[in-house]
């Protein structure tokens, strides 16, 4: 279970025009958000076969991965680190959370935050809402991606139908300048609208004027038509 192996299988799965694609996709150029990250064009239901084919290796290997400047490893390192995750009694879940934190900066691209942030992060905050903090700590941040985890994360509350911690980092993100965090903040609100309409359109009857327009789209995918142009008109 190494992770020389892992990468091995990794690059006999990779796809050269999907290699190519990736990055223009995944907007690594010059000054874009993931500039630098490096592709094997390999699929990500490619990457969950091998990552439970190799789902009981050791952190110190799942290190090597996640530190990799290749996205795909990086991806399938987290990816194994969930499901041990899952299957972990409450001790290894604090190792396995405490290894994604030391490991947080590894999450720099959206596909990584939006798989890590709700089914392992989020989920080990479920279990420990007294450590909640961090989120309005990161949502402050320089960073993008601390950002985008930390309003990504509360997924995991909003599935349990817990919804406030949701709805206020969402307020503290509504000036946010970034695209990324506007579909999040508004993919949120639709998530807890599809669960508590009441306190979506709430939220949105004092925020959707000063909302950016694509968080507000986002929000309001769902809604009838009529509701729609009503918060659009907003």
């Amino acid at each position: 279970m190494s992770a020389e192996t892992i990468q091995r299988e990794l690059a006999q799965s990779a796809d050269a025009a999907k290699a190519a694609f990736y990055p223009r996709f995944f907007k690594t150029g010059p000054g874009e958000y993931a500039e630098g990250d490096r592709f094997l064009g390999v699929t990500v239901p490619l990457q969950r076969r091998i990552a439970r084919r190799h789902r009981d290796t050791p952190l110190p290997e799942l290190a090597k991965l996640v530190g990799s400047p290749i996205h795909e490893h990086r991806l399938t390192g987290f990816l194994i680190l969930i499901g041990q995750y899952r299957q972990a009694d409450e001790a290894v879940r604090e190792r396995l959370h405490a290894f994604c934190l030391r490991h947080l900066a590894s999450l720099n691209n959206w596909d990584l935050v939006d798989t890590v942030a709700p089914h392992l992060l989020g989920e080990h905050l479920v279990l420990h809402p007294e450590r909640r903090s961090m989120l309005f700590d990161w949502v402050r941040s320089p960073s993008l991606w601390k950002r985008r985890i930390a309003i990504m994360a509360t997924h995991a509350f909003v599935r349990k139908g817990d919804f406030a911690d949701a709805l206020a980092l969402a307020e503290r993100l509504l000036g946010d300048p970034e695209d990324l965090i506007h579909k999040a903040v508004g993919w949120t609100l639709r998530e807890v609208g599809t669960r508590a309409l009441a306190l979506e359109e709430a939220f949105l009857e004092r925020h959707a004027g000063q909302m950016p327009r694509t968080m507000l789209r986002y929000a309001i995918e769902k809604f009838p038509p009529a509701r729609r142009r009503y918060f659009m008109e907003r």
